[in-house]
């Protein structure tokens, strides 16, 4: 299997997952202009520190669990950036 990469749109927004030989998913890329715009929306998104506390991760486990269970859960990101803007 050879190494791959996956396009979805968001609104206008072409985000590009990219996957190892093994299908696991490794990165994402968004195009430098959406990334520009992002940064401009919130200029401290270069500054989030990237390690991730175990307590942090559990919770994440906790509520992907809950969405597999309950996939109508699952909102359009717009719904996101709405509930952020406000």
């Amino acid at each position: 299997m050879t190494a791959s990469a996956i396009i979805f749109k968001f609104d206008n927004m072409s985000v590009q997952y990219i996957s190892d030989t093994k299908g696991q998913v490794t990165a994402v890329q968004v195009p430098i202009k959406e990334w520009e715009m992002i940064k401009s929306k919130y200029p401290d998104v270069d500054n989030i520190d990237t390690s991730i506390p175990e307590w942090h991760k559990e919770i994440i486990d906790e509520r992907l669990e809950a969405l597999k269970r309950n996939p109508d859960m699952i909102l359009p990101i717009e719904t996101l950036f709405d509930e952020l803007d406000n």
